[in-house]
Formats: C-alpha cells, structure tokens, sequence
C-alpha cells in the first residue's frame, strides 16, 4: 500500500491525515493544538505539526506530503531565515488602517485590476504596511515574506533559522502555491507574476517571496531527519480554502458554503471573477483555476447564541426549528451578532423583527436561527454568481451542515441542489490529493461520500423578508 499525507495547519490546531493512494481511505491521523491569539511565533507551528505527525505514525512509510495552512499569516523572515516578530495570522485586525491607506495611495478598481483582491486586515499586504509604519526597525530587517504553509514547507524539506536546520537559511528555496499567493494583495492569478511595485508599496522596500508552484508540482523532499526516509515527497501546499475544495472534489459549477464559527463561500471558476467592491475575493483554485470567495463573519455561531437563549442542544434546536413553517411565522433575523463583513458593516448588531405575541414561539425563534444563518450566507453565494459564475450545485460543510434542519432549509434558501457530504478534515484531505498529484502526475479520483441531498424547496418569501429586513442596515 502506498500512502500520502496531507496536513492542515490551521488557526486553532494542526492535523494530519495519512490516506491511502489507491482508494482515498484514511489509513491513520494526528493531531496538535496551535497557541491563542492572533500573533503567534511560528515555531509552535512547527512544533505542533512534528507532534501531530509523530501522533500520525511517522512517515517513514509515507511516499509524499502536502501542508494546507491558515490563509494570509505574515511570516517575516531575516536574512538569517529568522523570524522577525511573531506572524500576524489573517484574523489580526491591527493593520485595517493599513488597509486603507493602500487603498487610498492606488485605488480600489487598480488593485482589484492588478491582483483580484481589494484590501482588507485579513490579507498579507496590509500586514506589511502595518510593520513597515508601526514597526519599522523590524520592517527594516526583513529579507523574505513567507506564508504559514510556505514556511513549513521549507522547514519539512530541511532549511530554517541559520544554525539550528540541516540546510540552513536559503530564502530562495522558499515555495508557495497558486492559491495562497492569490491571497497576498501583490500577485496576480490572471498573470501569475508577483506585483514587485505593490509589495515595496506595503512593506517599504522590496524581498524575497516564494516561487509559485503549479498543481501538482513538487518542492523538493522531506529532509531525511524529518522523515526518516530520503524520498519523500512534498507538494506545493496551499491555502486552506483552496485545499478544502480540492478534497472535498470541487470542479467548475460547484459552490462550497462553509458553515464554521464564521462562514465561507467560495465557487471555482474557469475564469478570473475581478470585484472592486471588495465583497468577492478573488482567488485562485489550488488546481489551476479561479476561487472567488465571499466570508461573512456569523455562521454556526447564530446557532449557537439562539441554542442559549433557548436552552437547548443543536440537535433539538433543530428539531424545534422543522416543528415551525417556513418563514418563522412572520420572524426574521438579521444575523450580524459581531458586526459583518459582508456587507462591510463592522458595527452592526443582529435584529430580530417582525415579533407578535402569536408569533414569537420556540419553534419560531428556532426557525428564523437557522434562516437567517442561511439567507446571509446566500448573500455571499449571489455575491459570486452577480459576476456571471453558474453554480450547478451547493457543497454544503461545517459542523452545521450534518443538523437535518439546516439541510433542509439550506435547500428552501439557496435555490440550486444541496450535497452535504460527510464529515471529514476536508482541508488536510485536500493536501493529501496535492501529495498523491505531485508523487503520481495526475490528480487522483477519490469518491466523496454525500450524506444528504435534501430535493430543491424554493421558498422566495424566505429571502425576501431578509433582504427587506437587511435592506435597514444599508439604508
């Protein structure tokens, strides 16, 4: 049996999933626990991810490797291959004013143009131009700008600070993928060339960043002190979207709604999908295509405010929920609880309106949760198919997704067929398809188990007493 191993260092832990080539079947995992907060010194990265792949078994039997990691971390790296101060990860948001000011100097249409993305805290440029003003002697000493997987990548194949890795500090040796240099704010998917002129603008001088490796092409090996072996191979890695498309098998036509604490919607796309708004991200597949993206800030986290106030678990807070008729009787929610991101409403609270006191009942209140997590997440889904994209089918994953309530009414909101496949750690999956591409040359065909397909049950009024409720926050 030959196996590959994918990972998926994320904001919260590292995973890996060691899978079977042949069948896709999960052979072993591992796990580790990242730190709190959102400035973080990237060696407990590497720390986590050494447990959590001794906890995998090793890879002595392993023939190839891929790392998934938490989007737009900036990792600032000396001449030395130090790191400068701790990575600012994509949920710091001290450099908003930052994002602003670079969107002041060059215009929101140009670098849109330019590189598909409108800036915002979240992305790597902005994180640049906060050092290089809050920071300048730190922005002063960096050589090279890394990503979290870009910088485990060059730690599995040997290379690290000067003096404490086999290889040492060789920045040039630095890779990253299509997909998490889409998310920088200085290179273009359209062009697949770095924007030297945007990244001086954001970090006050120019450095090295990684060489953008296509699909399927290698990094080079795991270090022999790493794997215990000489030829193990590592993938191009990427950023933590495009991984989880790639294993949860997602082509042309399929948009994957995401239900975590926060929600993501992203499509692929055969072309590039170029939004001045800022509302869609424009990114790029982790397989050779465009990954236009919408997050919103409040998904599973509705569920549970509303779980609280009623006192009970998901599952009978979803129970409740299918007791009560679409449209909550009359109730609609406006589920902005930590403001929104889109709409870019970073002060708004939620509303719940429409209350009468023959209306306002358990099953209700139930009801209007989970459509009014829904209707916000189908605002980022239309979103992306205002631009022209065609959805043909909604992947629907989280935690949220495996309740029969939110699948149910999903398929009432969203007005495409809904897939709920199982649960799973789709991003550390979806490395694993790089490993198993860049060992073999092809991208392997493994089955995607779906748990539920709930029929198409358009209900129009749903929507549209959202979008008159939500209509008051943007008045």
């Amino acid at each position: 049996m030959t196996l590959v191993a994918g990972v998926d260092s994320s904001t919260q832990s590292c995973k890996v999933v060691i899978r079977d080539l042949d069948t896709g079947a999960v052979v072993r995992t591992g796990r580790a626990p990242h730190p709190d907060g959102t400035s973080v010194d990237p060696e407990r990265w590497w720390d986590a991810l050494l447990a959590a792949l001794a906890e995998a078994g090793g890879l002595a039997d392993v023939a190839a490797i891929s790392v998934g990691g938490q989007q737009h971390g900036m990792v600032a790296l000396s001449s030395a291959g130090e790191v400068v101060r701790d990575a600012l990860l994509w949920n710091d948001t001290r450099s908003a004013g930052a994002a602003a000011d670079l969107i002041a100097e060059v215009g929101a249409i140009e670098l849109a143009e330019r590189t598909g993305l409108v800036p915002v805290a979240s992305f790597t440029s902005t994180k640049l131009r906060w050092l290089r003003d809050a920071e300048p002697e730190n922005a002063a000493r960096v050589a090279a700008v890394a990503l979290p997987h870009d910088w485990l990548t060059w730690r599995l194949r040997g290379y690290g600070p000067d003096g404490s890795s086999p290889l040492g500090p060789v920045l040039s040796e630095l890779t990253t993928d299509r997909s998490d240099a889409s998310g920088t704010g200085y290179w273009s998917a359209v062009t697949g060339e770095y924007d030297r002129d945007l990244l001086i603008a954001a970090l006050g001088h120019d450095a090295v960043v990684p060489r953008v490796l296509g699909p399927g092409e290698s990094a080079g090996a795991v270090h022999a002190s790493v794997a215990g072996r000489e030829d193990c191979i590592v993938g191009p890695g990427a950023g933590d979207n495009a991984a989880a498309g790639l294993g949860l098998g997602a082509t042309v036509g399929d948009v994957v709604i995401s239900l975590g604490t926060s929600g993501t919607v992203f499509a692929v796309t055969e072309t590039s999908v170029p939004d001045a708004t800022g509302t869609v991200a424009g990114f790029a597949s982790a397989s050779g295509e465009f990954l236009p993206l919408v997050c919103t800030l409040n998904a599973s986290r509705v569920l549970d405010a509303f779980a609280r106030v009623l006192g009970v678990g998901y599952d009978e807070l979803g129970a409740l929920a299918l007791e009560a008729e679409p449209g909550a009787g009359g109730l609609t929610l406006v589920p902005y609880f930590e403001g929104e991101r889109t709409p870019n409403l970073p002060d708004a609270t939620a509303t719940l309106s429409g209350m009468t006191l023959a209306n306002t009942t358990r099953e209700n209140m139930a009801r209007a949760a989970i459509e009014g997590m829904l209707a916000a997440q189908a605002v980022g889904m239309e979103a992306i198919l205002s631009a022209g994209v065609v959805a043909h089918r909604a992947l629907l994953v989280g935690g949220s997704a495996q309740n029969p309530a939110v699948q149910a009414i999903a398929a009432q909101v969203f007005g495409i067929p809904v897939e709920v496949p199982e649960p799973g750690e789709y991003v550390a999956a979806g490395a694993a398809v790089q490993a198993a591409w860049a060992l073999t040359g092809a991208r392997p065909d493994w089955p995607l188990a779906v748990v539920a397909a709930p029929a198409v049950d358009t209900r129009p009024e749903i929507r549209a007493a959202y979008d008159a409720a939500a209509a008051a926050f943007l008045a």
